[in-house]
């Protein structure tokens, strides 16, 4: 079945099946036969297909009607190895998905104009997941994988380390989808944490890395004036005069607690 795709919603056939192999055996990684993997944006089920054949049951949320109905003529949803759940990624009840399936595991090929805000929640979900295999945008996995002092080093680096173990696995060119993005792609691995590294409020250190990261250029004294005094920045262990952009983690997340319950 070749179906058009619609360029609101980002879509991009994958189509490559040496990358479509790697991808599914990326996600099979200590899944065992039968398990259940939620897969997010499955399109025309290329992906789908090979974690069916992987003896996998796979509960796909997809959001376009043409593709939803695609999927649910396939042989495995009338055995009940697939289960098509018409949604939207970003509205779905998570916990009741979890729940209901008994899932740990999620994969998908993300469209990229919301593929940041969707690893965002499932990160940010109070049952972590065991492992999440995606293919993003190369320069949103760069971000997921940042290290301190490094230009990718941001707020979605900052809550990714906070939350998880992140790997980048492969990157995937152009070609293999169809129609051909206009920029590189990359598969990355994470692995959500049972407990945060540091016992932080995420709304403090949000609120933190807004301020600093949106004045990179400024040194800490600067970017976080309205909030810390230079007292409390050296408090934390971080130098007044440095970059937010050089802090590590714990750093950081030092200078979320020095913030006080009314700022």
């Amino acid at each position: 079945m070749a179906l058009v795709t619609k360029k609101h919603l980002g879509q991009h056939w994958l189509h490559d099946p040496l990358v479509i192999a790697r991808i599914a055996q990326s996600c099979a990684e200590g899944v065992a036969t039968g398990d259940t993997v939620i897969e997010i944006g499955p399109g025309e089920g290329a992906l789908t297909q090979a974690l069916l054949q992987r003896g996998l049951r796979v509960v796909a949320v997809e959001l376009d009607p043409r593709c939803v109905s695609h999927l649910q003529s396939l042989p495995a949803a009338a055995t009940g190895q697939l289960q098509v759940v018409p949604a939207d990624a970003l509205q779905l009840d998570w916990p009741a998905l979890l729940y209901t399936t008994g899932a740990r595991h999620v994969v998908g090929n993300l469209p990229y104009n919301v593929g940041t805000e969707i690893v965002a929640r499932l990160l940010l979900l109070p049952q972590p997941l065991l492992r999440m295999v995606f293919l993003l945008q190369k320069e949103v996995v760069l971000r997921l994988v940042a290290k301190p002092n490094t230009p990718d080093w941001g707020r979605l680096g900052v809550l990714t380390a906070l939350l998880a173990d992140a790997q980048r696995l492969f990157d995937v060119a152009p070609g293999a989808f169809s129609p051909p993005p206009k920029v590189m792609s990359s598969v990355v691995a994470l692995q959500p944490l049972p407990q945060r590294r540091y016992d932080v409020d995420l709304a403090a250190l949000d609120q933190v890395l807004r301020a600093g990261f949106g004045q990179r250029r400024k040194m800490l004294r600067g970017s976080l004036k309205p909030w810390l005094t230079e007292a409390q920045i050296l408090a934390a262990g971080a130098n007044p005069t440095a970059r937010l952009e050089t802090l590590d983690l714990a750093t950081l997340c030092r200078l979320a607690k020095q913030l006080s319950p009314s700022s």
